[in-house]
């Protein structure tokens, strides 16, 4: 018997040689995929599912871009699986990672083509991080104590996240939106406190930020339009049970005036509920369930605003910001939490009404409302948007800074150099290697640019071997230029995580010989 029939039929084996060239070959096929998204000139990717619908995004975030597609390539799947966690962890950086991860593999293939083992270029490449790690810890930039230097560092961060987005052209008016934001938070990462509501209509400038609370719902009829010092009962509890429902109940009754009786009797149970909640002194009550119209009579009666099937995220933010808990039973008034805010008004943005909670308990919650041409281009602003505020809520928590624009990267390819040169052994064919992936970066953004990256990234080499230089490509105007006077900034946490999750990434991806793919089941072998 053949040693290959181990396998059922279908399986497949790849292995040694093959096995590693499949995967080196198929992240870096992902890698280039995103690459031109890199950077103030990146370029945007249509996606376009062939579900129902045939929906459409416009994106330049490249965990977007990855999540959406379906790949079959096992090396390529642990790429997208940074970029995604690189999105859950710290929100922006989700090319750089994926870029990176890429280019290390570029570099590990000619070297294993040189015949040098696997397991010595990932000790060279874990030795090379180390050295990059410390080389950026040297040069953060920390102004925590100074609020008013912290907020400029954190306006600067927010415009160079903004800056490879959609939002780029109004970046300085979304930054100080983001900023505030986040700011409010007072140092939680919750980002839920922070509402975003997208309005098609207008232009992406008319977009805003409401220090209130935005509820997208009308207010009820013949109920008042403004409460000023409201008391809010946020609750989740059926209001809908003073009718006999048609479908699925079955009473037997002799007579018609015997369902009329049932109804009643419905009716007053509703009576007594509505009477307790109003026994709260509230005059605002918000349901996610739907309210029926014979309990909104009574509500309107008591000159109580109700609001129902306010969507549950929605409810539970009400509820975190107005400071109530959420209630389902009425028996005990003195239990319940009750939501306080100044004032409660109807407000119109563009077609649609919504109602306007202000002067808040919690100051830390927040609305943005986005305005902007198509869905498309509000569903990419959301994207932007969201990254700037992660990196910002991170930033805020971790204050450290780093100047941005290919600038981290050539700092640690010099150290990292400077390491290898020390190193003896092969080790440090693989720690010089680890420093010409980290210089691809500056070179993909002044190429997306369609700038001689050659002659720019040689530049920038010999500039950063004086000491205390803040160099970096500056794309506007095509030449080497001075990070901290362009204020091109970056979180030192997204770095941290892209270095190391990048080189993590590779690692496994190197340690890879073999790939084994199994059959599909058949359906005859349940017989």
């Amino acid at each position: 018997m053949p040693i290959d029939k181990i396998f059922k039929d279908d399986a497949s084996e790849e292995k040694g040689e093959r096995a590693r060239m499949a995967s080196f070959i198929g992240a870096m096929a992902v890698a280039d995929l995103v690459k031109s998204t890199l950077g103030p000139k990146g370029m945007d990717k249509i996606l376009q599912s062939t579900g129902r619908g045939h929906s459409v995004t416009v994106t330049n975030d490249g965990a977007t871009i990855l999540k959406s597609l379906h790949i079959d390539n096992p090396a390529a799947k642990v790429l997208v699986d940074i970029s995604k966690v690189q999105d859950d962890e710290v929100g922006d950086g989700t090319t750089s990672v994926v870029v990176l991860a890429g280019e290390l593999l570029r570099e590990a293939e000619k070297l294993v083509t040189s015949k040098i083992h696997p397991m010595t270029i990932i000790a060279g490449y874990r030795m090379a991080a180390e050295c990059a790690r410390d080389a950026l810890l040297k040069r953060v930039i920390d102004n925590k104590e100074n609020a008013e230097k912290f907020r400029s560092d954190l306006m600067k961060i927010a415009m160079t996240t903004l800056c490879s987005k959609i939002l780029s052209q109004d970046k300085e008016h979304f930054a100080e939106m983001a900023v505030d934001a986040v700011l409010r938070l007072k140092g939680s990462t919750n980002l839920e406190a922070i509402q975003i509501i997208k309005k098609p209509g207008g232009s992406l400038r008319d977009s805003f930020l409401d220090e209130g609370f935005i509820l997208d719902k009308k207010i009820g009829i013949g109920q008042p339009k403004r409460i000023e010092n409201a008391k809010i009962l946020v609750a989740n509890t059926a209001m809908d049970t003073d009718k006999v429902k048609i479908y699925g109940a079955r009473v037997r009754v002799d007579s018609m005036t015997k369902v009329a009786e049932i109804e009643g009797a419905e009716k007053e149970k509703m009576k007594d509920k509505v009477n307790k909640i109003l026994a709260h002194g509230i005059n605002c009550f918000v349901n996610r369930q739907l309210i029926y119209n014979f309990p909104e009579e009574l509500f309107a009666d008591a000159g109580v605003l109700a609001i129902e099937h306010a969507d549950f995220e929605g409810i539970e933010r009400l509820g975190l910001v107005t400071g109530g808990e959420i209630a389902s039973t009425f028996d005990n008034p003195e239990s319940v939490k009750l939501g306080h805010c100044k004032l409660i008004e109807e407000i119109m943005i563009g077609e649609d009404k919504l109602i306007h909670f202000s002067g808040v308990e919690m100051g830390q919650a927040c609305s943005i409302v986005l305005r902007g041409a198509s869905h498309h281009v509000l569903d990419e602003a959301e994207r932007s948007l969201h990254d700037a505020l992660c990196v910002l809520s991170q930033t805020v928590n971790d204050s450290r800074v780093l100047l941005g624009g290919g600038w981290p990267e050539m700092v640690m390819a010099k150290e990292v150099d400077e390491l290898a040169r020390k190193t003896a052994g092969k080790k440090s064919h693989a720690i010089e290697a680890f420093s010409r992936a980290l210089v691809a970066i500056p070179t993909t953004i002044a190429d997306n640019a369609g700038l001689d990256s050659a002659e720019l990234v040689a530049q920038l080499r010999a500039e950063h071997h004086t000491e205390g230089c803040n160099a970096g490509i500056d794309v506007i105007s095509g030449a080497v230029g001075d990070m901290e006077e362009r204020g091109i900034y970056e979180a030192f946490k997204v770095k941290q995580a892209v270095l190391l999750s990048a080189t993590e990434a590779a690692e496994m991806i190197l340690r890879v010989d073999e790939i084994i793919t199994c059959a599909p089941r058949r359906r005859e072998d349940r017989m």
